[in-house]
């Protein structure tokens, strides 16, 4: 559902073939696999995460994808065990928003880049403008009391507002900073109950205000998000309007 974004960043880092990419907080395996076709068997691709069940997700799938040009490693973004100036380019998607020290997170991935090398990162632009957010949310609302958001804190939409990111970006040391704002459709062939078995799944804040619910309260969150989100998904298949904001910098 992200594909039209990861072929942005893909653009916007300049990434082709032949070259090294490190990918910062990559998940369940993407953007590192398509980057890793991207670059070809002449380049490779280096996919952390600090979460080692998610970097084994990704093993699995690189191997069900029979990708060779890539490699695995758990580790924090402000603690990457590779030398310096090592990667034609440097990537995060959807992950800076969770870094615990976002500045010492982007030093450290600048301190990979090789020089006039691209650091490039996504992060979710406005939540009210995000509807794959934002309707879950205001659902669960009326059900669990949920405090102010501390706007400093890891979250998803802690860079939300234009020049948030970027300003930190600078401040570590990028130069020919820019960012822009891209618009597309999260689009995937699933069905509204498998959005939110998706969605309530994966969000560890959501599961835990699930959990402090009774087994009748959650049922009833459960079928108010299904009918929130009906008119996302025309024909039985998932189809929200997103944005999200790609910042590039690049090392001195």
């Amino acid at each position: 559902m992200f594909a039209p974004l990861t072929d942005a960043l893909i653009k916007d880092a300049g990434i082709g073939e032949g070259q090294t990419v490190l990918d910062v907080a990559g998940g369940a395996g993407e953007p590192s696999l398509t980057i890793a076709q991207t670059v070809g068997p002449t380049g490779s691709v280096v996919c952390t995460d600090a979460v080692a069940e998610m970097v084994e997700a990704a093993k699995r799938e690189a191997h069900r994808r029979g990708i060779k040009n890539i490699s695995f490693y758990q580790c924090a973004a402000a603690l990457l065990p590779f030398s310096n100036d090592s990667f034609d380019s440097v990537v995060s998607r959807l992950g800076a928003m969770f870094f615990p020290d976002p500045l010492s997170a982007l030093r450290e991935m600048l301190r990979l880049t090789k020089p006039d090398g691209a650091l490039t990162l996504v992060v979710w632009h406005k939540s009210e403008l995000n509807p794959f957010s934002y309707l879950v949310t205001d659902v669960v609302s009326r059900y669990v009391e949920t405090p102010p958001a501390d706007p400093d804190a890891p979250g998803a939409f802690r860079f939300a507002e234009s020049g948030a990111l970027a300003h930190i970006l600078r401040e570590a040391g990028a130069i020919d900073v820019r960012e822009r704002l891209f618009k597309f459709r999260m689009e995937a062939p699933i069905s509204i109950k498998e959005f939110w078995e998706l969605r309530s799944g994966t969000s560890g804040t959501l599961r835990e205000k699930l959990a402090s619910l009774s087994e009748e309260q959650a049922s009833r969150v459960s079928q108010d998000v299904k009918e929130a989100v009906r008119e996302f998904f025309p024909e039985g298949r998932m189809s929200f309007p997103a944005q999200m904001i790609i910042l590039t910098g690049r090392k001195p």
